[in-house]
């Protein structure tokens, strides 16, 4: 089903909700194709393929509302399915918020090319994926002893989707995304079994790292943790790493949305235009990178995209309002979702900011723990190196941090110049000081 054939599709699916009785209507018509390839000991462990068509549809009849999906897009099955979709919606609760964002809220303009879609995606073979994943492999062992296995990946997917809303908005995107690294366990002399990964992303094929790379680095990360072993509790400065800070920042996304505010279940209720957090840290979340992992010209309820400073400086400038609660609530739709999350960098890489700290723990990953969006309370544990006197000691496990995101936050030090590529939470290095780690 090509492009035109789903907005045919959503236009008639759209037009038998409306004469079943439904006051206003959503479509969401999507497909998408995924492929994925694992390889360890030199052979395919697992090769899948999957192909999937989709159909949801909001229904919205006087002031009374429902949410239906199904994968069967023949209209002769679509025709019954609308029908009692719409009639049981009528039994339902009224509920005066529930309906169509307004037509201003729509984008203006949908002829915008951000280079989401690699139109060679196609042209892959077989062979092609596999190759990957067993160079990767190959790469990851690189010769040591002390590696006792190597698990490589290789994926691909490719999304098309058409939203439809009856009152206005015809909304098409497309997107392809690819992944490739490993996961490598090692050996300690003290019987202990260390792992860690390393995986790239990319919108297009040809950006993603090379294989040997990928391969080397997830090997490298995990040989240095030989050795992990617990330290003494105390107060240190805290390095984290680019690719676990989103982490921590994930305790404010939570407080952040309007539903949590509505329901007064946020510890940022209240907080517009008030500082949460250190004057090092910006937010800003912007839809517009090319080729990026959350970039969008609008949301799952055709809100129109736009660059946004969340945190101002320390300064909460903005919540995440979808259109629902954003009614209910009293303020104006402004998206419900983050795109890509970037912050106002500083000028120092890992390495630098290393140098300048004399007792202080880098953590490269958090471990389990939770968070608690109404309070900001947060707990998790940590893997990462000793830092004494500017320099990378030894690898350290089994120790936790614990605190509140707002107190936490006040502590942020600096920020680096070194934004983690693969996500779309773009984050660079952070350091907090006086943290307390529990250690023995």
């Amino acid at each position: 089903m090509d492009k035109n054939e789903r907005i045919d599709l959503a236009e008639w699916v759209t037009k038998q909700i409306l004469q079943n009785g439904a006051d206003q209507a959503t479509v969401a018509i999507s497909n998408s194709r995924s492929v994925d390839v694992s390889y360890r000991d030199k052979k395919i462990e697992n090769l899948q393929e999957s192909t999937q068509n989709s159909l949801s549809i909001d229904i919205y009849a006087n002031k009374k509302y429902s949410g239906h999906s199904t994968s069967d897009l023949r209209k002769e099955s679509l025709t019954k399915f609308i029908k009692q979709a719409v009639a049981g919606t009528k039994y339902l609760t009224e509920d005066e918020f529930r309906q169509l964002p307004e037509p201003k809220y729509y984008p203006k303009k949908l002829d915008v090319d951000l280079q989401l879609k690699d139109e060679k995606y196609s042209k892959i073979e077989a062979q092609d994926r596999v190759k990957i994943a067993a160079d990767i492999e190959n790469a990851a062992k690189i010769g040591n002893d002390l590696i006792v296995s190597v698990s490589s990946e290789y994926s691909d997917s490719i999304y098309e989707d058409v939203l439809m809303q009856s009152n206005g908005f015809v909304g098409e995107s497309s997107s392809t995304f690819f992944s490739a690294g490993a996961e490598v366990t090692v050996k300690d002399k003290d019987g202990g079994r260390p792992s860690d990964w390393y995986y790239a992303s990319s919108r297009f094929y040809n950006d993603l790292p090379q294989s040997e790379f990928l391969g080397k680095a997830a090997a490298n990360r995990a040989l240095a943790k030989i050795g992990q072993k617990k330290i003494e509790s105390g107060q240190y400065t805290m390095l984290v790493e680019n690719r676990a800070a989103s982490r921590l920042l994930s305790v404010f996304f939570g407080a952040m949305s309007a539903r949590s505010i509505q329901q007064k279940s946020s510890f940022l209720d209240g907080y517009l235009g008030k500082k949460i957090a250190s004057e090092k840290l910006t937010v800003i979340d912007d839809p517009f990178i090319v080729k990026g992992f959350g970039s969008r010209l609008f949301d799952g309820e055709g809100l129109a995209a736009n660059k946004r400073v969340l945190i101002d400086k320390g300064v909460l400038q903005q919540y995440f309002v979808d259109n629902y609660y954003g009614r209910k609530a009293g303020m104006e739709p402004n998206s419900g979702s983050r795109s890509n999350i970037l912050l106002e960098n500083g000028s120092k890489k890992s390495d630098e900011l290393i140098k300048n700290i004399k007792k202080g723990i880098m953590v490269n990953s958090f471990l389990g723990g939770n968070s608690n969006s109404t309070t900001g309370d947060f707990s998790f544990g940590i893997v990462g190196r000793l830092i004494e006197n500017g320099e990378l000691t030894i690898p350290i496990n089994e120790m936790n941090i614990s605190g509140n995101a707002k107190e936490l936050w006040n502590q942020l030090s600096e920020i680096g110049a070194d934004p983690y590529p693969y996500s779309s939470v773009q984050m660079p290095s952070l350091v907090f000081e006086g943290i307390n780690f529990s250690g023995k």
